[in-house]
C-alpha cells in the first residue's frame, strides 16, 4: 500500500482568494452583460440575484430555515415553487413551439439534393485534416464519417422513422442516447479527469486566473452574437443560443456539446464542428496572435521550476473544488463532478482498475458513438444556413479573444510578480488540453532552445477546462 503523507503544503498561495474573485467577477460580468436581453424575464430579478438563487449554500440556509416554519408557512412556500417552476414549464414549452414553428418555415442556402452532395464533401474534408493533417484526428474522423452517413439520401440514418412501427436512423439512435440527454460530453470529462494531472495548477495556482482570463472569449461571444442577430435579417439568434455559441470561446467540446444540448439543440451540429474544428487548429490559430501580443524579449523568459505536490494535495483538490461548485454553483456540478471523479480515480491510487477503464476503454467508446452523433447533425437541412455561417464566424473570433486575454493577463502578471511569468503560457487558458500547452512550449522552444514551458503551461490549461465548466454552469443558471 502507498504511503500518504500527511504533511501539509508548504505554504498557501493567496492566488486561490484571487481566483475566487476573478469567478465572481466572471459570473457579475455575466449578469450584467446579458441584463438587458432577457426573453420573458421579470425586470423585479437581477441576474445576480438569479445566480445567487441557484447556489448551493442559499439552499442549505433555505433547508435550515424551514425548521423554524409552521405548516403554513411551509406550505405557502412550496406553493409558491410550485408556481415558479409551472412558469418556466410554461416558458419553457413556449420556446419548443416557436422553435419547432421555424424549423417548419427555415429555408436552406441550398436545395436538398444539392446540399447533400456539399455536406458530403464537408465530412470528406473533415477526414482529410484528421488523417492527412493530424487534427484532432479521433474526433474529426468519426464526426466527418457521421456527416457523410447522415447525408446519404434516402435511407435517412440521422433522423427518426418516417413510418411508424419501422426503427429509426441508427445515428438518431446514438444521438438520442448520449447527447440529447448530455451523457456522452460528462463521460468524455470523466475521461479528461483521469487523464489530467492538476499537479502544476496545485504548485502554481495563480495561473489560474489565465485560465478564467481566457473565458472572457465566451462572454464577449455572447455579446456578438446578439448584436449580430440584431444587425442582420438573416440570423435570429435568441439569448439561449448566444450563450450555447458562447462556450465555443472555452476551446472545449464537450462543454460546448453539454450546454448546445440544453439551451440549444437545432444549433448543436454547427456548435459542436466549430468547436471542434477550432481546437484542432490551436496550432495555426494561436501562434501570429501570441506573437502579436508579445515581445521577443518576453517570449525568451524562462520561468522558476515548480514545486513538488505532494499525494495528500492532489487527493484534496478534487474534493475542494467539487465541494465548492456545490456551494456556489451547482449548475456547473454535472461537468466538474465527472471531471474530479476521474482525476479522484486516479490519484487515490486504489482503484487503478477503474482509472484505467475511464482513461482508455470508456472514453475510446464514448469518443467514437460522440463523433459519430456529431456527424449526424451535420445533416444539410440542419447545417447549411447563415446561423450556421454566423456560428464559424464567431467562433474563430471567440477563440482569438480567449487567446489573447490570456496572453495580457500573463503580461500584466509578468510586471507585478516577483517570479517571472512567460507570457506564452497565457494562450495555454482556453481549455484544449494538452494541444494549448504543447503550442506555448513549441513557441517558447522557437524563441528560445532551453525554454521549456510545457509544465507551466499546464497549469492555466488545465485551469482553462475548470473556468469553461463554470461558464457553463453560470450560463445554464442565468439562461
Amino acid at each position: 500500500m502507498k504511503n500518504i503523507s500527511l504533511k501539509p503544503a508548504s505554504r498557501i498561495n493567496k492566488a486561490w482568494w484571487i481566483t475566487f474573485g476573478a469567478i465572481l467577477f466572471a459570473a457579475f460580468f455575466m449578469g450584467q452583460a446579458t441584463g438587458g436581453v432577457e426573453e420573458a424575464e421579470s425586470d423585479e430579478v437581477s441576474n445576480i440575484d438569479k445566480l445567487v438563487d441557484k447556489t448551493g449554500l442559499k439552499s442549505f440556509i433555505d433547508g435550515a430555515q424551514e425548521l423554524g416554519m409552521t405548516e403554513e408557512q411551509l406550505a405557502e412556500k412550496h406553493a409558491a415553487e410550485a408556481e415558479k417552476l409551472a412558469a418556466e414549464n410554461e416558458a419553457a414549452a413556449a420556446r419548443i413551439a416557436e422553435m419547432e414553428e421555424a424549423k417548419h418555415h427555415k429555408k436552406g442556402l441550398l436545395p436538398t439534393g444539392l446540399g447533400q452532395i456539399v455536406m458530403i464533401l464537408v465530412g470528406l474534408l473533415l477526414i482529410y485534416l484528421a488523417i492527412a493533417k493530424g487534427f484532432e484526428p479521433l474526433l474529426l474522423l468519426p464526426i466527418g464519417f457521421g456527416g457523410i452517413l447522415a447525408n446519404i439520401p434516402v435511407i435517412e440514418m440521422a433522423h427518426s422513422a418516417a413510418v411508424v412501427g419501422q426503427p429509426d436512423g441508427f445515428l438518431h439512435v446514438i444521438y438520442s442516447m448520449g447527447i440529447e440527454n448530455g451523457l456522452f460530453p460528462l463521460f468524455i470529462f470523466m475521461g479528461v479527469g483521469a487523464m489530467t494531472d492538476f499537479g502544476p495548477l496545485i504548485a502554481n495556482p495563480k495561473t489560474a486566473l489565465l485560465g478564467a482570463a481566457a473565458q472572457f472569449g465566451i462572454f464577449a461571444t455572447l455579446i456578438g452574437a446578439l448584436w449580430l442577430s440584431g444587425a442582420t435579417d438573416i440570423i435570429n439568434y435568441s439569448i439561449k443560443d448566444a450563450a450555447a455559441i458562447g462556450i465555443i470561446g472555452g476551446a472545449d467540446g464537450p462543454t460546448s456539446i453539454f450546454v448546445a444540448s440544453r439551451l440549444s439543440p437545432r444549433l448543436l451540429g454547427a456548435i459542436a464542428v466549430a468547436a471542434y474544428s477550432y481546437m484542432a487548429l490551436v496550432p495555426i490559430i494561436q501562434p501570429p496572435i501570441m506573437n502579436l501580443f508579445t515581445t521577443k524579449a518576453e517570449r525568451m523568459i524562462k520561468m522558476d521550476q515548480l514545486r513538488h505536490v505532494g499525494k495528500l494535495e492532489k487527493i484534496a483538490f478534487p474534493l475542494i473544488v467539487l465541494f465548492l461548485c456545490i456551494l456556489l454553483l451547482p449548475d456547473a456540478t454535472p461537468l466538474i463532478g465527472c471531471l474530479m471523479f476521474g482525476n479522484l480515480a486516479k490519484e487515490s491510487g486504489v482503484v487503478d482498475r477503474l482509472s484505467d477503464t475511464i482513461q482508455n476503454a470508456m472514453i475510446n467508446i464514448v469518443t467514437i458513438l460522440l463523433g459519430l452523433s456529431v456527424g449526424s447533425k451535420l445533416s444539410a437541412d440542419k447545417f447549411l444556413s447563415a446561423e450556421t455561417l454566423g456560428i464559424l464566424l464567431l467562433g474563430a473570433v471567440a477563440f482569438s479573444i480567449g487567446t489573447a486575454a490570456g496572453v495580457l493577463l500573463a503580461k500584466l502578471m509578468n510586471k507585478v510578480s516577483k517570479q517571472p511569468i512567460n507570457p506564452l503560457i497565457g494562450a495555454a487558458g482556453v481549455s484544449a488540453v494538452p494541444m494549448a500547452a504543447r503550442v506555448a512550449n513549441k513557441v517558447g522552444l522557437d524563441n528560445n532552445p532551453q525554454n521549456f514551458l510545457l509544465m507551466h503551461a499546464m497549469g492555466p490549461n488545465v485551469s482553462g477546462v475548470i473556468g469553461s465548466a463554470v461558464a457553463a454552469g453560470v450560463l445554464l443558471a442565468l439562461v
